[in-house]
C-alpha cells in the first residue's frame, strides 16, 4: 500500500474515531488512499481531505453494510473493541456484543461485499493471563478460555480465533478469497493518548500514585502509536499477492522491542510533570487482592454509581507480571522495525495541555484521597494475610 498505488485504493477503519484508528487513517492518506472511518464516536481533530467519517454500530450489520456501500472496500482494519482497562473490563454485556458479534458482522459484511483483506487489532492478552512469559512467540497456544482473568481478554481471543479461521473463505462476489491476519500489540502509548495515559495522570495529580507494586526485575512491553500504524500498513500489505500472501491467516506480536519494568517506564512521565516517584513498593499479591475488593464494590454499587475503579485484577497481572514476546516474525514477515521512542513527547503534550506541578502546591490537598487509599489499602490488608498462603503469582 505504498504512495505509488492507485488512489482508487479504499479502506474502512472500524473504531476509526478513536486514538489509534484516527493515527492510522491519517498515515494511510498520506500516502494516498481513500480512507473512511467507522465508528460511533466522530474523532475530535479535524478530518483531512480525503478522509470520510460515516457513523455507525458494529453491533448492527445495517450500519456496516452501509458503511461498506460508500466506496469498493479494497481492506478493513477491524480495531474497533470494548473493554480494554477501567470500568469498561466490568461489562461483559457490551464487551460480548462488541468484541464477538462486532467481529462477526464485519466479517460478514466483508465476505458479502468481496473485500479481499482485513487486518485485525488483537491483543497480548490472547496469550497471557497471568503467567509469566519472557520472549514468547506465535507458536504458544492461546490461553484457555477459562483462565482468562476477565471477559475482554476472553473475547478477544474468541473474536481473533473467528478472524483467523476465515482465512481463505469464498468471497461473495468476484472469484477472490478473504485474506485475514492479526496483529497483538502491546500498551499502546503515544501523544494524545486518551485511555491510559489520562487515567495515570489523573491519579498522580490527585495524589493516589503513592506506591508502586510487584517485583522490580518484572518486564512488560509497550508499543508507541506510530509503530502499530506501521505494523498495520505493512500487515496489509503482506497480505497480497505481490507479497505472496505471506500474512495470510497469520497472528503476529507487536511492540517496541524494548521490555522494561511497568513502573519504570512511567517515571519520566511522573517526574516530567513535577512529582516524586513514589518509595513504596507492595507485595503483587496484596494489590491483586485489593484490586478484587475493588472490582466487588463496583459489583455492589455500579448500578448507583459507575465509579473508575482504581485497579483491576487483569490491570495488576499486565503491570506486575513478567511478559513480552518476539519480533522475530513480524520482522521476517512483515518487514516490521519499531522506531526508538520515549514519554518526554507525552510529558510535554500534557503540560502543553496544562498538567503538571504548580509551584507552591501543598501535598495537603491530597489528604482525603491518602486517606481513602489507607483505608482500602488497609481492608485489603487485613483480609489478604490469611488467604495470602495460597495466592501466589
Amino acid at each position: 500500500m505504498d504512495s505509488q498505488r492507485s488512489p482508487e485504493e479504499t479502506v474502512l477503519i472500524t473504531g476509526g474515531g478513536g486514538y489509534f484508528g484516527f493515527r492510522l487513517g491519517c498515515a494511510l492518506n498520506r500516502k494516498g488512499v481513500h480512507v473512511i472511518l467507522f465508528d460511533i464516536s466522530r474523532p475530535a481533530q479535524t478530518l483531512p481531505e480525503g478522509i470520510k467519517f460515516v457513523h455507525g454500530d458494529i453491533r448492527h450489520l445495517s450500519d456496516l453494510e452501509s458503511a461498506f456501500q460508500v466506496a469498493d472496500i479494497t481492506c478493513v482494519f477491524h480495531i474497533a473493541s470494548y473493554g480494554m482497562s477501567g470500568r469498561e473490563q466490568l461489562n461483559r454485556t457490551l464487551i460480548q456484543e462488541v468484541n464477538v458479534w462486532g467481529t462477526d458482522n464485519v466479517l460478514q459484511a466483508c465476505q458479502k461485499r468481496g473485500v479481499p483483506r482485513l487486518v485485525y487489532t488483537s491483543t497480548f492478552n490472547v496469550i497471557f493471563g497471568g503467567q509469566v512469559i519472557r520472549n514468547g512467540d506465535e507458536s504458544l497456544p492461546y490461553l484457555p478460555l477459562h483462565l482468562h482473568p476477565d471477559h475482554y481478554s476472553r473475547t478477544k481471543s474468541i473474536a481473533e480465533k473467528k478472524v483467523l479461521e476465515a482465512n481463505g473463505l469464498a468471497l461473495d462476489q468476484g472469484s477472490d478469497v478473504l485474506r485475514t491476519c492479526a496483529l497483538r500489540p502491546a500498551g499502546i502509548y503515544g501523544p494524545g493518548e486518551q485511555r491510559h495515559l489520562p487515567r495515570i495522570v489523573s491519579y498522580i495529580e490527585r495524589g493516589l500514585f503513592r506506591f508502586v507494586y510487584g517485583d522490580p526485575s518484572s518486564l512488560v512491553e509497550f508499543v508507541h502509536v506510530d509503530n502499530l500504524v506501521q505494523a498495520h500498513i505493512l500487515a496489509s500489505e503482506a497480505l497480497r499477492a505481490d507479497k505472496g500472501h505471506i500474512a495470510s491467516g497469520q497472528p503476529y506480536f507487536i511492540s517496541d522491542g524494548r521490555p522494561v519494568n511497568n513502573f519504570e517506564f512511567l517515571r519520566p512521565l511522573v517526574e516530567g510533570l513535577g512529582y516524586s516517584f513514589p518509595a513504596t513498593r507492595l507485595p503483587l499479591t496484596l494489590i491483586y487482592y485489593f484490586a478484587f475488593l475493588v472490582e466487588m464494590a463496583h459489583f455492589v454499587l455500579g448500578r448507583l454509581y459507575n465509579f473508575q475503579p482504581f485497579l483491576t485484577r487483569t490491570e495488576v497481572y499486565k503491570t506486575g507480571v513478567t511478559h513480552y514476546f518476539s519480533l522475530e516474525k513480524a520482522k521476517t514477515e512483515l518487514g516490521y522495525e519499531p522506531q526508538p521512542f520515549d514519554l518526554q513527547e507525552v510529558v510535554e503534550w500534557f503540560k502543553v495541555r496544562g498538567h503538571g506541578r504548580r509551584s507552591g502546591s501543598q501535598d495537603s490537598e491530597h489528604l482525603p484521597w491518602d486517606g481513602m487509599l489507607i483505608f482500602l489499602l488497609t481492608v485489603s490488608v487485613l483480609t489478604w494475610l490469611p488467604s495470602s498462603v495460597v495466592l501466589s503469582v
